[in-house]
C-alpha cells in the first residue's frame, strides 16, 4: 500500500506535523465519520493563542489512532510503529487528558449520544454493577496491586456501572484484594454524583450486607439483589446480571484491557473509558 498524507486537522495549529501514514489499521483507525465526532470533543491545543508553553507539534487524529491501536492491541508504549508520533509524545498525550478528565468527557458525550439515537433519554434511571478480576503485569507497584483468593489471581479488579443497554456509566480501578461489597461505596458514590436520575441498581449476590442500607439511606439507591437458582451449577444467564457481564466481554476485545500494565489505577480506569469511546463511535459511525 502506498504511504499517504494525513490531512491537516482544524483543530491542529498550523505548524503540526503532517505524518506520512504507510497502512491503515482496521480494527483501531478512526474513519472519517469518526474523526469527525469525537475532534470537536477535544480540549483546545495547547499555546493556541501563541502566548507560552510549547505548541503542539503532532497532528491530535495520529495521536489518537496511536492511542486506540495500542489499547486494541495491548502492546507497550515503546512497541508503537513507526508509522505513529513518537512513543513519548503520545504517552504525554494520554496521560495528560488523564489528568485532565479528557477521556472520561469524551466518552460521557458519546455515551450520551448513543443512548439518544436509542431513543432513550440521555440519563439514565437505572443501572447494574459487577467487577472483574485482572491479572497485574510486573509494571503494576505492590501498592496498588493485591491477591483475590476467590479468583487465585495476583492483580487489580475493575469494578463498572452500566446502563441497562450495557453502556458504561462509572469505571473504579482497586487493588483485587478489595471486596466487591467494599468497593462498591466507592462506584456507587461515583455514580450518584454522575447521575441524579438512576433510582434503581441490580447487582449480584456478592454485593449483600450493610451496603444495601448505606446506599439507600446515603445516596439514594435502592439496590436490588439478583442471587443464582437455588440448586443450580455452573453457567446460567441471570436477568440484568448478563448485561453487565457483556459489557466486559466487550471491553475484553481490547488486549490492554486483559491484563493490567498500567502503574497508576486512574490510568486503567481511562484505558477502559478508551476501549469504549472506541466501541461507541463505530457504533455512531455506522447508524449516521
Amino acid at each position: 500500500m502506498s504511504s499517504s498524507l494525513i490531512p491537516q486537522c482544524s483543530s491542529c495549529p498550523p505548524h503540526a506535523v503532517r505524518w506520512h501514514r504507510c497502512a491503515v489499521y482496521p480494527s483501531s483507525s478512526l474513519t472519517d465519520a469518526q474523526w469527525t465526532m469525537l475532534e470537536p470533543l477535544l480540549p483546545p491545543p495547547g499555546n493556541a493563542a501563541g502566548r507560552g508553553g510549547r505548541p503542539e507539534k503532532h497532528c491530535r487524529r495520529m495521536i489518537l489512532d496511536a492511542i486506540l491501536y495500542l489499547v486494541r492491541g495491548g502492546i507497550a508504549w515503546r512497541q508503537l510503529p513507526a508509522d505513529f508520533p513518537p512513543p513519548t509524545t503520545v504517552y504525554d498525550v494520554f496521560t495528560r487528558w488523564v489528568r485532565a478528565g479528557v477521556w472520561r468527557r469524551i466518552h460521557d458525550a458519546l455515551r450520551d449520544r448513543l443512548r439518544v439515537r436509542a431513543g432513550r433519554d440521555r440519563c439514565p434511571t437505572a443501572a447494574v454493577i459487577d467487577s472483574q478480576t485482572l491479572p497485574a503485569a510486573d509494571t503494576v507497584p505492590r501498592s496498588s496491586r493485591g491477591w483475590d483468593g476467590g479468583k487465585r489471581t495476583n492483580g487489580r479488579k475493575r469494578h463498572i456501572a452500566v446502563d441497562v443497554t450495557g453502556l458504561l456509566l462509572a469505571v473504579v480501578a482497586t487493588a483485587a484484594s478489595i471486596q466487591d461489597r467494599d468497593a462498591a461505596f466507592r462506584l456507587l458514590a461515583r455514580l450518584r454524583d454522575a447521575f441524579s436520575t438512576i433510582r434503581l441498581v441490580w447487582a449480584d449476590g456478592g454485593y449483600p450486607g450493610r451496603l444495601v442500607g448505606w446506599a439507600n439511606q446515603v445516596v439514594a439507591l435502592r439496590i436490588q439483589i439478583i442471587k443464582r437458582i437455588p440448586g443450580s451449577t455452573g453457567f446460567h444467564v441471570r436477568p440484568w446480571v448478563w448485561v453487565v457481564e457483556r459489557t466486559f466481554a466487550w471491553i475484553n476485545k481490547h488486549r490492554r484491557c486483559v491484563r493490567d500494565y498500567e502503574t497508576r489505577p486512574d490510568h486503567h480506569e481511562a484505558m477502559v473509558h478508551i476501549a469504549m469511546i472506541g466501541l461507541m463511535t463505530r457504533r455512531l459511525a455506522r447508524i449516521s
